[in-house]
């Protein structure tokens, strides 16, 4: 089983070299591509013992050393090499990879990225296909094992749902790289998180776009997460919907967003506009604000490091307190809406027996 799906592997890559996104593939000697990809067709309706053949066929690409080989079989606990191994490994070599980075990948990058199986192979494809080059697939796997879990089939999906969003060549490649687990959003739940960036807080299409292009990680987070970091910049502090996407704030977290606010407030050196979008002082720019912590705190706030940490203790303190007495009032209300109904039913008690009298 794993035979014909390296096969097949090796054919989508063969084939997809004469598409508009060539992959360097190794050529065998000065045979055609098409005249081995007719052999691994062949090889496909003849069964099993026609892809043995196509395996020891010396115009193949470049068989594993036996260095290599020696390696995967201590990986298996020192199984027979087979053919079944020597297509996966061929498969791996097709489609760039290294001797060394095949053997990561067999034995699994890290403890969170598991050992290669027929659907990391499938996932390897996919990736490679997208344009991205060897190095980059083993650090999108080392930063999101799950998408080696990922159908072949839905993965593609998940890519082509994202270039419907206005992900271009090049900003495509960029985003799943930077943020990998991307991928691992479903179609329909892709959906959901634009929908409301869009309908709940009236971003543009082209706005939705450039959100996803800069900080993609946003579409992971919660409607709730969201839904608290627009209100808080554009209620709380004013800002509109196209400086929050030139500034690039939804890549801060609405924490750090709060304490800065927060810090220039009491420093008197930041305003919420009023209606009209009017203040008394001229407040700081927003990329500044949103800068290194650094560039924060000596061009904006002109304080200490020290001072801003402190700041922060006490602002934290401050929040916990405002959550304690609220959740007290939150109690004492249900105590008084139980109280009331218990003395309406008490009520409701006596009228029916005065009447039943």
């Amino acid at each position: 089983m794993v035979l014909r799906w390296a096969s097949l592997f090796r054919i989508q890559q063969l084939s997809f070299s004469e598409s508009r996104h060539p992959l360097t593939l190794r050529k065998c000697g000065q045979e055609p591509q098409q005249a081995l990809q007719r052999q691994l067709c062949s090889s496909l309706r003849n069964g099993p013992q026609q892809d043995l053949a196509c395996s020891r066929d010396k115009d193949r690409p470049e068989t594993p050393s036996q260095e290599l080989r020696d390696k995967l079989k201590l990986l298996n606990g020192g199984t027979p090499w087979s053919c079944a191994h020597e297509e996966t490994v061929r498969s791996l070599m097709d489609l760039g990879f290294t001797e060394d980075q095949v053997i990561q990948l067999c034995e699994g990058t890290s403890s969170q990225m598991p050992p290669l199986s027929t659907q990391g192979l499938a996932t390897l494809s996919t990736l490679t296909t997208l344009g991205l080059n060897p190095s980059s697939i083993l650090r999108i796997l080392e930063k999101c094992p799950e998408l080696s879990r990922i159908n072949g089939n839905q993965l593609q999906q998940r890519i082509n749902s994202l270039r419907k969003l206005g992900l271009l060549e090049g900003s495509l490649q960029r985003v799943v790289a930077h943020c990998p687990h991307i991928l691992t959003l479903t179609p329909k739940r892709l959906g959901t998180s634009v929908r409301f960036l869009r309908e709940e807080c009236q971003f543009t299409g082209q706005q939705v776009t450039e959100i996803l292009r800069s900080a993609p990680a946003t579409l992971l987070e919660e409607k709730r997460q969201l839904q608290n970091k627009f209100q808080y910049a554009y209620f709380r502090m004013g800002i509109q919907h196209t400086d929050m996407v030139k500034s690039g704030l939804f890549r801060v977290p609405l924490e750090e967003i709060r304490s800065r606010h927060v810090f220039l407030e009491r420093l008197g050196v930041y305003e919420t506009p009023d209606k009209k979008g009017q203040t008394r002082i001229i407040n700081p720019k927003l990329k500044d604000f949103l800068g290194t912590s650094q560039d924060f705190l000596t061009k904006v706030a002109r304080a200490s490091l020290d001072e801003f940490e402190v700041f922060r203790k006490l602002l934290a303190r401050e929040q916990d307190e405002e959550k304690e007495g609220q959740e007290e009032e939150d109690s004492d209300s249900e105590e008084d809406e139980a109280e009331m109904g218990y003395e309406s039913e008490e009520s409701e008690q006596t009228e029916y027996t005065r009447r039943k009298k």
